[in-house]
């Protein structure tokens, strides 16, 4: 919107008006609301788990692994103090149980999807892809959480269905 536009709403009564420069795209890839036709309802951000393990770079991966078990996780995110994801440690490096770090057992840079990723697009990515799971990321990298395949295809179906 225009700093005029804002303005104007502002003069008619709306007290919190923002004038966000970066612009539509960005702000949906922040997982900020959208509406309209495919509105935040048909993407990505409604259906991530946020509550996606993490650990850091000098973390001891057997100790990660113990809290995978307990929650049922097959991966695990290695963040910054920022939680920008720098790495991603995988099934195998989990199964192994090597007394290592984060940093030694981690596959860094992971493909990460945005919040604002179309639901439909991203489901036949993970189909075509064989893909169980994505990791959910803002544009600036940091960890929104996990949008499993089996939770996408679900999230798909009812909103096909509505």
């Amino acid at each position: 919107m225009s700093p005029r536009a804002a303005w104007r709403l502002e003069s008619i009564g709306f007290e919190q008006v923002y004038d966000y420069v970066a612009g539509k795209a960005d702000w949906g890839s922040f997982g900020l609301p959208l509406e309209g036709a495919e509105g935040s309802e048909t993407r990505v951000a409604a259906f991530v788990r946020t509550n996606a393990p993490n650990c850091r770079l000098a973390d001891r991966v057997r100790e990660a692994c113990e809290h995978l078990e307990e929650n049922g996780w097959d991966t695990c995110f290695v963040l910054n103090d920022e939680r920008v994801v720098l790495g991603r440690i995988g099934l195998r490096a989990i199964r192994g149980r090597k007394d290592v770090t984060a940093e030694e057992a981690m596959t860094p840079g992971p493909s990460t999807i945005r919040p604002s990723a179309r639901l439909r697009n991203i489901v036949e990515r993970m189909q075509r892809q064989q893909l169980t799971s994505l990791p959910v990321t803002t544009p600036d990298g940091r960890l929104v959480g996990l949008l499993t395949r089996r939770d996408a295809e679900d999230a798909l179906a009812a909103v096909n269905e509505s």
